[in-house]
Parts: structure tokens; sequence; C-alpha cells
């Protein structure tokens, strides 16, 4: 029911920019004819932020909210309503912090460049963030969301070796599409109904996720039978189940994807539920590649790091893989241990913790 009615929302948009009638281009791209281009300046006040001196202890643990980058994760859910660290009243009057109200839209211009977030209580932000207090006529929720859609554009722009950033000479620049306020209040209502739907899709299906653990955890362990099945079970060691002794993938390195060379996948490759992740595929270019190509049935376990233990259960629908070094290739035996049963054994909350 959810994702129907966040389909038929989405299609209910009408894409008149096919036909230039009616639109016009501009510097922020090409929009309706009654829409204008403002200077974000003139329609919300710009500010931004500082760090408290940190040798003053007296600046910290107080009970302001002061947004930084250790909040990253926290950004890009729409509203930002605690932060990691708090400060004083001290720290606002010995430092170039300000409060920014309420309501305020705040953006990363730092690490993790063009996250943003509106604020549900007056905070403080470092100097790694802007912070505007929309006028009358710009609705926050439109801002909010207008720098969402130009997230990639500020990722592109930004600058620097180590940390990429946004200058301050920027923003002072920065011009937005500015349609009337009503319109503005209904493009951000329509885009808030998406994310509440989107959001109410992502608790079910976390929920089915929860359900269908517990439902593994007890048909693996025979805590519960599917109906026609009795007995006794076995315990065996794996390396009775399988083919041949498990095998490291190839120690190679990753290049950039090329329709000539082998897909290589890595742990970074596969989704925690156990799934390979196209999205960024990589190549790889090395003369014994064709030695380590999965194949059916082939299981691959993460060896080595924070997801030891991570599994994929090889798929031709995606493709030739060749499998890298911090993996291990493990080929059961079909006449002794189902594949999937295995992925699934290993995919249990009793296996991830150990």
């Amino acid at each position: 029911m959810v994702k129907k009615s966040l389909n038929h929302g989405l299609e209910g948009l009408r894409d008149d920019t096919e036909g230039i009638e009616g639109y016009k281009k501009t510097e922020v791209g090409v929009i309706p004819d009654d829409w204008e281009v403002v200077l974000l300046d003139l329609v919300a006040k710009r500010g931004s932020g500082h760090t408290p001196d940190k040798k003053h202890p007296e600046y910290w643990n107080g009970e302001i909210k002061w947004i930084s980058l250790k909040d990253s994760n926290l950004l890009d859910n729409l509203y930002i309503y605690d932060t990691t660290e708090k400060i004083t009243p001290a720290g606002i009057a010995n430092s170039s912090a300000v409060l920014h109200p309420l309501g305020a839209v705040i953006l990363s211009r730092d690490a993790g460049v063009g996250k943003s977030a509106i604020t549900k209580d007056v905070m403080a932000v470092s100097q790694h963030f802007m912070a505007w207090h929309c006028g009358s006529q710009l609705n926050n929720h439109f801002l909010y969301y207008w720098l969402q859609a130009e997230k990639s554009e500020f990722e592109r722009i930004a600058i620097g070796n180590t940390i990429k950033t946004i200058g301050l000479s920027y923003f002072k620049q920065l011009k937005i599409p500015f349609p009337f306020l009503a319109e503005q209040e209904a493009i951000a209502q329509f885009l808030s109904d998406v994310d509440a739907l989107i959001t109410e899709c992502d608790r079910i299906i976390t929920k089915k996720r929860n359900t269908k653990q517990g439902t593994m955890q007890q048909l693996l362990t025979g805590k519960k039978r599917l109906p026609g099945f009795s007995g006794e079970w076995e315990v065996k060691k794996l390396g009775d189940c399988l083919i041949k002794n498990p095998e490291y993938g190839i120690n190679a390195p990753a290049v950039p994807y090329s329709e000539n060379l082998p897909v290589y996948i890595r742990i970074t490759d596969i989704s925690e539920d156990g799934r390979f992740l196209p999205e960024k595929k990589v190549s790889v270019n090395h003369t014994q590649s064709a030695n380590y190509f999965l194949e059916t049935d082939d299981l691959v376990l993460a060896r080595t790091g924070a997801s030891t233990g991570k599994s994929y259960l090889y798929n031709l629908q995606d493709g030739k893989l060749v499998f890298a070094g911090f993996l291990i290739r493990v080929k059961v035996n079909p006449q002794k241990l189902d594949a999937q049963y295995l992925k699934s054994f290993l995919n249990t909350k009793r296996m991830s913790e150990k």
C-alpha cells in the first residue's frame, strides 16, 4: 500500500519542459516563466559559525546544541533535533559562534559537502557549516529540498586535497529559482509527503527483515520444523561438505571498469544481506584472472576486517566475476550441502556475532 501511494504521487507529476513554451533558460537552469531567479542573500539571512577554544573547558558541555562534522550522520533527514557536542553561553560569547533560530537551514561546506538539514531548536554551528534564516517570502523546506537537489553540484565545485571545501565567497553569490510562496509551500509539502512514505517503507522493510532474521534463526537451528519433516539432525564439519579446500581470491589492484576486463568483486561490493552491488563496479587486470572466476553455487566469505563473515552466493545474473584476495571461496558438494542453505546459515545473528 505504501509503495502504491508513493508511485501514485510521483506519476502525477508533469514534465512540461519537453516543450519550451512556458519556460525560460536562466543561470540556474530552465524554469517556468513566472518564476524568478534571486540572490539567496536577498531572501534569507546567511550566517556561519565557529568552534570555541577547546582549551577552555568552561566553553563546553553546556546546553547549547552545536552542529559539527561529528553530526554528519544526522543530516539529510530533513530535520536535525540534537547534536553530539554542546557548548555554553561563555563559548558563544568568547568565539565567533552565533545562535541560529529554530527552522534555520544548515549546509555542510566541508567534509560531507552538501549535506543539509533544518534545525528543530535554537542551535549554533561550527565554521564548517552555512546557515540561512529564511525571510517571509522563502519557505525553509523549499530551500532545504533545493539544496538537496543541488548536492552533486556542491560536491563537484568543492576543492582541496585532504578535505574538500567550498569557500564563503561562493555562498555570497548563490542564486536560487524563486516561485511564489504558495508554490514553494506546495512543492515542499509534496516532497515532504514523499519523504514520509519512504520512511514508512524503510520501517516496514526493517520490520520484515527482523522477522526474517528471527525465522531464519529458528529454522536453521531446528527450533522450528517445517511441516512434513521430523527426525534428528546431524552436526558436520563444513570441510566434510566441500568439493575442494577453501581458496583465497586473487591479490590484484582494482582498475576502472572496462567492458574488456573482468568485473572484480571485493568485500565492499557485497551488501549486508549478501547481494552483489554493481553501482560502482570496477575491473581487474591480471594474467591469472581466469583462475578466479566464480561459478554456480560458489560462496565467497569476507575473511578480514569489520565485515568478517559477510557472504555472497554467486548469481549468474551478476555476470562473470573475479573474486578478490580478502575473500575466501567455498565450493560445496551439492550431494551433501545446499549452497543457499549454507549462505542463510552464515547470515544468522548467531554467526554474525561470532
